[in-house]
């Protein structure tokens, strides 16, 4: 299994303990946040911290834009254009920026009991995914679906796709994604989605 990628945590303001080298993209996440709407407002907030700090633009500089069921983005001052993607589960929120071109998708998951599990993977993760869980001792498949779930919604957002019952002719599209595990609480699960770019 590939290593995951650390997070940089935003608390009161700041992030929290030493930088992180930033790898494929710059990921940063919030935690404890009580609601949606606060959670919402801090990794925005978080966003624009980093992004100012990886491309040397003031925060005021920089407005992040997207509509409802539309990808985010940022515009900076100086025209550049940089690809994002935020998730959010529980008290755990996490975003990806890309400021080296190319999309974007990141997604974070609560690993739960589905009591569906079967119905869902063959629908939405396919036969082959579907099956591999099946052979899977019960304590381990929760950890798995959801891996294997927050793979597939970070790659769908990376393509600008919404959440659809699994095809093999997107599921070729999707595997054109590299996906990697994000280094996220216990309890939850995380993916980072990268274009060829």
């Amino acid at each position: 299994m590939t290593a995951p990628l650390p997070v940089r945590w935003w608390a009161d303001g700041g992030f929290v303990g030493a930088p992180v080298a930033a790898g494929p993209a710059h990921i940063v996440g919030v935690r404890g946040q009580p609601d949606r709407a606060t959670a919402r407002r801090t990794i925005r907030a978080a966003v624009l911290a980093a992004l100012a700090q990886a491309s040397a633009v003031p925060p005021e500089r920089i407005r992040l834009c997207g509509a409802p069921g539309e990808a985010p983005y940022a515009l900076l001052c100086d025209g550049r254009r940089v690809a994002l993607s935020i998730s959010h589960d529980g008290e755990l929120s996490v975003a990806a920026l890309r400021l080296g071109g190319g999309a974007v998708g990141i997604d974070l998951m609560r690993v739960t009991d589905v009591p569906d599990w079967e119905a869902v993977a063959r629908d939405y993760l396919g036969p082959a995914c579907a099956a591999a869980l099946a052979r899977l001792p019960a304590p381990a498949r929760a950890t798995a679906f959801a891996r294997a779930w927050s793979a597939r919604e970070a790659r769908l957002k990376c393509r600008g796709l919404a959440l659809a019952e699994w095809r093999a002719d997107e599921d070729a599209r999707l595997a054109g994604c590299a996906c990697r595990p994000l280094a996220v609480p216990a309890g939850y699960v995380g993916s980072l989605a990268l274009a060829p770019g």
